[in-house]
């Protein structure tokens, strides 16, 4: 009689595990198919693409592709043109050595954004560059929405982005691109975007004696300032393609003083071409 109790119990025991186990399987049978369904992987990654990036991390160049698209790389030309590159804190401590025995001559390197950033590798960016011989310069990604173009002109100049008259430091260069961290044209209008950068180069014009360079992207120069023609007198242009040709220009320029061709350089990304020798380089250092 125990015995026949023992052989109940245990009967009336294992049919309960089997409903809990067959639960617990289908339940990792129905997360397995989730996880390998097409797409979901890539939307989870589209996502985390889609994040704006950490305020103060912008870079030269770092909605064109996203924007404009990208192409092969340049033809071969008969002109004379002088390799550069450009760097922010995504590249840190830069190989500058290798970058001028592979025929670099000029380099940028990002000094500040908005009034709220700077970069901590400048240093090593700025100096690194100009011990190894290079001809270099500063410049400042824009962000119009958050304060006015005098105050970051000043900021800009206050934190690295100032000239001096020794024959191998650029003109501080206007990064004026696409928001990374919202509405394409930081929400100005045409006309006020205009006013913006006119007082940031005014400003910064009486403060160093030079006249800023203006980076940006076609494209953008026409969705955003109404392809203003009224800054090719006096700005040199420093036009964004990647693409084999520099391509159409911004109103009032009609010339390009240099060009970024690329994000994908073999040691540092963003490379460019000055539309000149050597010399029209040193010429621009000079004033």
């Amino acid at each position: 009689m125990p015995l026949h109790r023992h052989r109940s119990d245990s009967s009336r025991r294992r049919p309960s595990r089997r409903p809990r186990l067959a639960a617990l399987g289908a339940l990792l049978a129905a997360l397995t198919l989730l996880l390998t369904l097409p797409g979901a992987a890539s939307a989870a990654a589209t996502d985390a693409a889609d994040a704006p990036p950490a305020r103060g991390t912008a870079r030269m160049g770092q909605g064109v592709i996203g924007h404009d698209g990208q192409g092969g790389l340049p033809r071969d030309s008969r002109a004379a043109q002088t390799e550069g590159v450009d760097v922010s804190s995504h590249q840190g401590d830069v190989a500058w050595q290798t970058l001028w025995n592979s025929g670099v001559k000029w380099a940028y390197a990002k000094a500040t954004e908005g009034t709220y950033y700077k970069n901590p590798y400048f240093a090593q960016q700025y100096n690194g560059s100009y011990n190894v011989g290079m001809i270099r310069g500063a410049y400042h990604f824009a962000t119009p929405n958050t304060t006015s173009g005098a105050a970051q002109a000043h900021y800009f100049v206050d934190n690295g982005g100032g000239w001096s008259r020794d024959g191998r430091t650029l003109p501080g260069v206007l990064d004026i691109e696409w928001n990374p961290y919202g509405a394409q044209c930081y929400g100005l209008s045409q006309a006020a975007m205009v006013n913006w950068i006119r007082d940031f180069t005014t400003t910064y014009r009486a403060r160093t004696g030079r006249d800023a360079v203006i980076y940006t992207a076609t494209s953008w120069w026409k969705d955003c300032t109404g392809n203003n023609a009224g800054f090719g007198a006096t700005n040199p242009l420093w036009v964004a393609r990647y693409n084999t040709t520099v391509g159409e220009l911004p109103a009032g320029w009609p010339v390009h003083t240099m060009w970024q061709y690329t994000s994908t350089g073999p040691t540092v990304g963003d490379h460019n071409r000055f539309n000149g020798a050597l010399d029209r380089v040193q010429a621009l250092a000079n004033g």
